[in-house]
């Protein structure tokens, strides 16, 4: 059965969307998901179902509107998907907790980057579903505008290499 990895969006982030890790767990087993594992305060869920990405996207963001008031926003990939992120990342310098991938459900146009206000010097990167984005200073403190990324969710290179991790040994135990 295969893996997929839910990222959600606003979760946990800024004291809104708050939702404990236990109760997303509840919640995706109440849906039929098996093997639900959390990763993170930050909304990353993994679970095996039959489901195809589109459905099993679409049950969880009902259930989570019914839970949270609205959805949250839910992007999902598979291992393969994030393992392809990985060996994208441009930035090659960067460290990897100042690379942030932000996933989107689907390719920003090809001018999204056009609206880009870098003042601390962040690189961005489109390439398929996903915006990389290098922020030289931290993104805590940057000050970097692009209308682009509000559709979708981001996490730091470090996490999405966990998330793929995880994944895998997933799949390996089923083995």
């Amino acid at each position: 059965m295969p893996v997929h990895i839910a990222l959600l969006r606003a979760v946990n982030v800024g004291g809104t969307g708050t939702l404990a890790m236990a109760e997303l767990r509840s919640i995706c087993e109440g849906l039929g998901f098996t093997d639900v594992r959390t990763y993170i305060q930050s909304g990353n869920v993994l679970f095996r179902s039959e489901l195809s990405e589109t459905e099993a996207r679409r049950r969880l963001e009902d259930a989570l509107a019914a839970r949270m008031g609205k959805a949250p926003g839910v992007i999902l990939r598979s291992r393969r998907a994030l393992e392809d992120v990985l060996a994208r990342a441009p930035f090659p310098g960067a460290r990897p907790n100042f690379l942030l991938v932000t996933f989107l459900r689907k390719p920003p146009p090809a001018d999204a980057l056009d609206d880009l206000v870098a003042p601390g010097g962040e690189e961005a990167q489109i390439d398929g579903r996903e915006i990389f984005i290098h922020y030289p200073n931290g993104s805590g403190r940057s000050k970097l505008k692009l209308p682009a990324l509000k559709a979708g969710t981001a996490r730091n290179l470090n996490t999405v290499r966990k998330l793929a991790e995880l994944a895998a040994a997933m799949e390996d135990e089923s083995s």
